[in-house]
């Protein structure tokens, strides 16, 4: 009786009113004790809280109604949700079962919290999610001082926060997770993720953009879209409708696709929602009311096979009738107990695939008829017109290649795969034939003939007598066999002396491939750099010269001959340094070693450096210009937080920064100022690392402002700026550039510990994160030398954007 009274006196204290009001609580809550059994009690909900409210997450395992909001309809439940052990804060259905209240809207995307959190409405008028035991903020609103009034659940599922006369401030419709419900738009250049899991951000995601809609993996491998018939026009939004209708509008306000549920227009149907699910499907639900279940009602991969990496790592994907059936690629393989598990993708029961470099034999190929292979990590295959035979032995020498798929439609395609993280799919309608390396095991071949319950039989023996002849018979041949044998590996020793004191170089080049902590890099020798760059004739920047590696591979060769570090720890250095691979860092091929000489090997990006094209005369597309902000700062990303050790760049500026043909970024020199001359750790205080954030922001407002010039001190001075000298740029886009700009300041604070982490740099610039305004006193270095020590006060929250 004690827990009920605390449900009905919390949301009293919440109430603004007069005291009629408080007399009807009152009266109600007097109703109610005396006639405890009432169904009033189990479907008591609140819509609405005002200023303080606060939902506890230690209460979210109790009944108690009070610590969550329910929309009037009694559809929709907002609070704690509990989610692999862990908890999130979101939307969710309330409509019986446990299994059928799936999350609608999640906030911050999904972020995970201990139980000993607190969701609040802020008395500024911010909605706070903020953890007690770490006494930090972890997702914010910005709605500070733009008198809200009160937070509401409403019927379809939005929560809003709502101002005088009912006006909306900011809402969960506009801030979609994974779902969509009827009446919510999803607008360019928004997505939805996959639901993540075990803490792992999912990697498939359901895109806009301004030429259709897309399923995509990791925001580089397209396996479904719709795109636009027309290049005259381009993509506004999609809408999902209550009728079960997913539609794609233009800037004209034009339907320009649509597709819709197989229970289109049925009255009957009254829930209905569209969702990015975790195996990497869009789906469309709808409620059975009568079964109390949720039906698909469409898909936009009909065959889920087609779901790159559908089955997850080392798996292969087979469809049948009612789902996909996921098998192992080899059964030959290693505990991968212990390894990073791939989020969201398959059952992970296949383990990893035997290290071929560790092979006690040699390797063979293992055909998977009708079955297509591709890598996973990095998703960028090699293709080749070679016929299966060559293509089979292509790969059959190569040590950087783990499998391939040849094409059997008469196109002559073979693709190879030169990574280590594959997965596949097969079918009966599949015309390939793939090959996968795997470790030559001897087959063990068993006694024919053999019976043991035979009876013996006695044999004769032709030769009874002289037995001397015999014996001088045997001893002859085994002197001429070891007479031979001799002969021949005389012959063998003196062809291979020969070989090696002739073509030195050739074998050189064909046997210096040398495998470092997993990375193939080729060792040259100094002779061998200077003939691959024709005498260093080719200069693209300081000590940095054009090659041709092989007679077929343009690459780069960066001359480090001041270095000063042992053989011992370049090896290291260069090992950690090779085994990096992100699709926006110039990848490492190979080095030199000599006591006076060290070069660096690198593959050539074809369109130089950022700045060249970033300060030429044409104004620059500002979402071109997003792009490279965020494959830069997601190199940098990879480099501090995903590599074995953590590699400061140590040089980040725009001459650093490469195009390749696709005009996407790849970052170089990396690693060479800092890496190769410390040991790479990152420390808590002044580091390498917190100095890359400083030269990033610096980066980011160069490519904001397409100048090089000192900025002002205050976000206001830089917009002014902006407004001034780039006035094509839209209102969406100048929404963007702020967004940027003050991700920007906070990294060029001059006190470390104001700076963000590189990872929260990417979340903002991708636009899942928002930002406070930097300090009106910003303090910031200019260059490399001047400081400002006057830093004005603020702290950087890790918001959701709001």
């Amino acid at each position: 009786m004690l827990k009920m009274l605390q449900s009905f006196f919390i949301p009293i204290k919440n109430v603004k009113g007069n005291t009629f009001t408080i007399i009807c609580c009152s009266f109600t809550l007097i109703i109610l004790l005396g006639f405890p059994n009432s169904v009033l009690c189990d479907n008591l909900s609140k819509d609405s809280a005002s200023l303080g409210f606060q939902i506890k997450g230690f209460s979210s395992n109790n009944d108690d109604k009070a610590n969550t909001l329910m929309s009037e309809n009694g559809v929709f439940e907002f609070g704690f949700l509990e989610k692999d052990g862990e908890f999130v804060v979101g939307i969710r259905y309330n409509l019986g079962p446990k299994l059928v209240n799936i999350p609608v809207w999640t906030v911050g995307g999904g972020v995970r919290v201990s139980i000993n959190s607190t969701f609040t409405l802020s008395m500024d008028g911010r909605l706070i999610l903020f953890e007690n035991f770490k006494n930090s903020i972890i997702w914010s609103t910005d709605t500070s001082n733009l008198n809200v009034e009160k937070l509401t659940l409403l019927n379809n599922g939005n929560l809003v926060l709502m101002g005088s006369e009912s006006k909306v401030i900011w809402q969960s419709f506009d801030r979609p997770t994974n779902t969509l419900l009827p009446g919510q738009t999803l607008s360019y250049p928004r997505n939805l993720r996959a639901p993540s899991t075990k803490s792992v951000t999912s990697y498939y995601t359901f895109v806009v953009d301004r030429e259709g809609v897309a399923l995509m993996w990791e925001s580089n491998v397209t396996y479904w879209q719709s795109r636009l018939s027309s290049l005259s026009s381009s993509v506004k939004d999609v809408r999902f409708n209550p009728n079960g209708v997913l539609e794609m509008y233009d800037e004209m306000e034009k339907i320009v696709w649509s597709v819709s549920s197989k229970d289109f227009g049925e009255s009957s149907v009254s829930l209905r929602h569209l969702r990015m699910d975790q195996d990497g499907n869009l789906r469309i639900y709808s409620w059975d009311k009568v079964a109390h279940t949720w039906r698909v009602g469409w898909q936009a991969v009909e065959d889920q096979c087609d779901v790159f990496g559908s089955c997850g790592l080392y798996s292969v994907c087979g469809y049948n009738s009612t789902a996909p059936v996921c098998g192992c690629l080899y059964s030959d393989s290693l505990d991968r107990s212990n390894e990073f598990p791939l989020s969201d993708s398959g059952n992970g029961n296949c383990n990893k695939m035997v290290d071929l470099g560790n092979c006690k034999a040699h390797t063979s190929m293992l055909v998977l008829k009708q079955t297509v292979l591709y890598g996973l990590f990095p998703p960028h295959d090699v293709d080749m017109m070679l016929n299966e035979e060559d293509c089979k032995e292509y790969c059959s020498n190569d040590t950087t290649c783990y499998a391939l798929t040849s094409k059997n439609d008469g196109s002559g395609l073979c693709t190879l795969k030169r990574t280590g993280f594959i997965s596949g799919s097969t079918s009966p309608s599949i015309p390939s034939t793939s090959f996968l390396k795997v470790c030559l095991v001897p087959q063990a071949v068993a006694a024919k003939g053999a019976n043991p319950n035979s009876t013996p039989q006695v044999v004769s023996i032709p030769f009874r007598g002289n037995y001397r002849k015999i014996i001088s018979a045997v001893a002859f041949v085994v002197l001429v066999t070891v007479l031979v044998i001799l002969v021949l590996e005389m012959f063998v020793v003196m062809f291979l002396y020969q070989k090696r004191r002739n073509d030195p170089i050739k074998r050189s080049l064909n046997g210096a491939k040398t495998n470092l902590r997993n990375s193939a890099l080729i060792r040259l020798s100094y002779k061998e750099v200077h003939e691959l760059t024709s005498g260093f004739s080719n200069q693209l920047g300081f000590f940095v010269f054009k090659g041709l590696l092989f007679e077929e591979t343009v690459v780069v060769a960066k001359v480090l001959d001041a270095t000063v570090l042992t053989e011992k720890e370049f090896m290291k250095a260069v090992s950690i340094l090779g085994g990096t691979h992100h699709r926006n860092l110039v990848s490492l091929k190979g080095f030199c070693f000599e006591p006076k000489h060290k070069v660096l090997i690198y593959e050539c990006v074809p369109n130089g450096s950022v700045d060249k094209w970033l300060f030429d005369k044409n104004k620059k597309n500002w979402e071109k210009r997003v792009d490279i902000a965020v494959g830069v700062t997601r190199a940098l990303a990879y480099l501090h937080t995903e590599c074995q050790v953590c590699i400061p760049h140590g040089n980040l500026k725009l001459e650093n920064v490469l195009l390749d043909e696709n005009l996407s970024p790849k970052v170089t020199d990396y690693g060479i100022k800092s890496f190769l001359q410390s040991d790479g750790a990152c420390s808590s205080s002044e580091s390498p690392s917190e100095r890359d954030i400083y030269m990033l922001g610096k980066l980011l407002t160069e490519i904001v402002l397409l100048s090089r010039e000192a900025i002002g001190e205050s976000l206001d001075q830089v917009m002014d700026q902006v407004m001034q000298e780039q006035k094509y740029l839209d209102s969406e886009d100048l929404r963007g550039v702020e967004r940027v700009v003050r991700i920007a300041l906070w990294c060029m604070q001059n006190q470390s510990f104001l700076r963000p982490s590189v990872g929260e740099v990417v979340k903002v610039l991708e636009g899942t994160l928002s930002v406070d305004r930097p300090p009106a006193s910003f303090a910031y270095r200019n260059g490399d030398v001047q400081e400002i020590t006057d830093a004005g006060g603020g702290e950087i929250e890790q918001v959701s954007k709001g």
